[in-house]
């Protein structure tokens, strides 16, 4: 007889078989109640596989080979917040800076993780990891 899944196993085969970097907690309500989703998020959190970016928001983490800690998987944490700006269907766009890198006006590498919101759009989260925090251009 096999045994069954637990509801961390079966959090982590989500991620596993996902190919996004960023996730919200809403994705995984339907495999249990939200205290139970926020239980197993927290347990990945810990064990490393996930790396909490502000309420509700995560990103899947990968050991460092150079300090043997987590860190952010795939592009870094503009490319991972603007993933969760999509999931929560915000509006946003590239920042003046970046179209004038982009369009070849500026030889100035944007080093900031900033987006602009489009007109209407209102968010009040905030998306953090380690230092770094998403910054909004209106």
């Amino acid at each position: 007889m096999r045994r069954r899944l637990t509801l961390r196993e079966k959090v982590e085969a989500r991620i596993a078989e996902r190919g996004d970097d960023a996730f919200l907690t809403r994705e995984f309500t339907d495999l249990g109640g939200e205290r139970q989703v926020l239980r197993a998020l927290r347990e990945l959190t810990e064990a490393g596989k996930l790396i909490r970016l502000g309420y509700g928001a995560y990103a899947r983490a990968e050991i460092s080979p150079i300090t043997q800690k987590p860190m952010l998987a795939g592009d870094g944490f503009g490319s991972v917040s603007r993933q969760v700006l999509d999931k929560l269907k915000v509006g946003w766009g590239p920042t003046s800076a970046e179209r004038d890198y982009n369009e070849g006006r500026s030889t100035q590498v944007p080093m900031t993780a900033r987006v602009r919101l489009r007109p209407g759009t209102r968010i009040s989260r905030k998306l953090r990891y380690k230092t770094m925090e998403l910054a909004f251009e209106r």
